[in-house]
């Protein structure tokens, strides 16, 4: 991503080699600004606060804030109260527990004196290969896209996303997006219908953000109006990103994720989930088991836009006192999904289609967690 004359990543390590920058999302898209992480505290709120967001970037973010706290200190408690503090800011995506125990397995049969720059070693090996994960996987969408492209005759090939899978929510590139991206490289004529994704905008906020800044052509719509595009013909395929997939193939994504799936069904277009394999979760049978996050109900009551003067404000959308639900995620049965896009390949959302993949360290479950 481009500010000015710097090219980002959404996450990188200063030029002291210790901090670590992030893009702060929460400023989206009114004000493109970064932030520096010193500490495991800031870390955690950092990640909390969605200032960083996306099931692969948080991964990553935590592996650089153990390696922050062991900077500070490395000894055996302190490394099991930053996991700890870690793993508690966001319990659905299983990428945080994944990373947290990548960095956790390689620094803890060290000496302490040791263990800093060991955790920055393997975050910033997660980083590097969360890129090229990220390339293969649009290298694997990139045929769906041709494919439709050249089965649709006249016109754009018409996708329809949800929420933010974008370089925003990886190290660089996206999941659901990384297709996108590389058609529009090779001159696939695309044309993305991004959903708003209530209540946080992600979809409206970020997305289209992002796809502005690659010339990618888009219309943001409200997050219902997806099932009637599909009914109309207007939409080609859906491919979005996820947060954890069970071991039957059952996906937990942003609230709302469901309901396109439902309407993709009943319509005949096909849905394509994006996900590394450190999403995969063959620990859970099925997604009844995947914590579904609840979050603070005045992302739902209030909204965060730009007013005609030009300043941003907070606006409360219902009556004062009125009480609001926030789950943030919800969950579509594996029945419902057409496949899986990974950067092994394309398989169905099926044990026997998971069970096709390379056995993936995301599922392996620390003894100290």
């Amino acid at each position: 991503m481009r500010s000015g004359d710097t090219e980002h990543r959404s996450i990188w390590l200063e030029s002291d080699g210790w901090s670590v920058g992030i893009i702060d999302q929460t400023r989206l898209p009114e004000a493109f600004e970064t932030s520096r992480l010193t500490t495991l505290e800031e870390t955690a709120a950092a990640i909390s606060r969605m200032q960083v967001r996306g099931a692969p970037l948080i991964g990553v973010t935590a592996a650089y804030g153990l390696a922050l706290s062991l900077r500070r200190d490395p000894g055996d408690e302190a490394l099991d109260t930053a996991r700890r503090t870690l793993l508690a800011t966001r319990p659905t995506a299983v990428n945080l527990r994944w990373a947290v125990d990548r960095v956790t397995a390689v620094t803890l049969p060290l000496p302490p004196e040791e263990r800093a720059r060991a955790a920055y070693g393997e975050a910033a090996r997660l980083a590097e290969a969360d890129v090229e994960v990220n390339r293969r996987i649009g290298e694997e969408g990139l045929t769906l896209l041709r494919n439709a492209a050249s089965n649709g005759g006249e016109g754009p090939v018409q996708v329809l996303t949800h929420c933010n899978a974008g370089r925003l929510a990886t190290v660089d590139l996206g999941t659901a997006t990384a297709p996108l991206y590389l058609a529009h490289e090779e001159g696939v004529e695309l044309h993305v219908w991004v959903s708003e994704t209530r209540p946080r905008n992600q979809g409206a906020a970020l997305t289209a953000w992002e796809l502005g800044r690659a010339g990618i052509a888009h219309t943001v719509l409200v997050d219902s109006a997806g099932s009637y595009l599909m009914a109309q013909g207007r939409v080609d395929l859906c491919i979005v990103g996820a947060d954890r997939v069970a071991a039957n193939g059952d996906v937990a994504n942003k609230i709302g994720t469901y309901p396109k799936a439902l309407a993709a069904r009943d319509n005949g277009v096909p849905i394509y989930v994006a996900a590394p394999l450190s999403t995969i979760d063959r620990t859970l049978a099925d997604g009844g088991a995947i914590p579904i996050e609840e979050r603070n109900p005045d992302e739902v009551t209030h909204v965060r836009g730009r007013t005609a003067d030009g300043e941003v404000a907070l606006v409360e959308l219902t009556p004062p006192g009125t009480r609001a639900a926030n789950p943030a995620l919800d969950l579509t049965p594996a029945r419902l999904v057409t496949g899986l896009i990974t950067q092994e390949g394309l398989v169905p959302a099926s044990p026997a289609g998971l069970n096709s993949l390379p056995w993936s360290r995301a599922t392996v479950r620390s003894r100290r967690a």
